[in-house]
């Protein structure tokens, strides 16, 4: 089993939550001398030159993250989008403002996949903001809508965003499948 290439990928589904040593340790089935080298081995390919991503220990779980002497292209990327956002960044940035303060696990179930990469591409353009921490366990980031965000939709607060209740009809009865008026021949 290539316990390094598994390890990469439980780091990326895992975004910007991380995963905790203990949970490392669990998730892979490893002691803990088994367990530190795949991670010294993943960090060592890391620093490698010719790789975008490093490995670090934020707040006591490891994550992937960009390396800062690339941020002048990462920045270029949010700059270089005309201004259009995505239907995915929509949807994101919808959740947010009608669920705010919210954290960025909510969103994804709420949306039912992955919004890391739409959170922190929304907090580049400056359309969303971390507004503290959440009580649950973890203490995972709140995100709340920025000034920017009105703005860019041309609201002057938050009331003014459209009313999405959605109005439930009547439930319909029950029906009896087996004394319907449909009958076997």
């Amino acid at each position: 089993m290539n316990y390094k290439a598994v390890l990469e990928g439980l780091l990326f589904l895992s975004g910007d939550e991380g995963l905790s040593f203990e949970q490392i340790k669990d998730i892979l089935g490893l002691d803990d001398t088994k367990a530190k080298k795949v991670i010294k081995e993943l960090n060592d390919e890391y620093k490698l030159p010719e790789r975008g991503i490093k490995l670090e220990i934020l707040g006591n779980n490891f994550k992937i993250t960009t390396k800062k002497e690339h941020k002048q292209f990462y920045e270029n990327l949010v700059e270089s989008e005309d201004g259009v956002l995505s239907q995915s960044a929509l949807e994101t940035l919808a959740i947010i403002a009608y669920n705010q303060p919210i954290t960025r696990t909510s969103v994804d179930e709420i949306r039912g996949v992955s919004s890391s990469h739409m959170v922190r591409k929304l907090l580049l353009k400056g359309l969303i903001e971390e507004c503290g921490r959440s009580d649950l366990p973890g203490k995972p980031k709140l995100y709340k809508t920025s000034d920017m965000f009105l703005d860019y939709f041309g609201l002057a607060n938050l009331e003014e965003l459209p009313d999405i209740s959605v109005e439930l009809n009547e439930v319909e009865e029950e029906k009896d499948l087996f004394n319907s008026k449909y009958s076997e021949v």
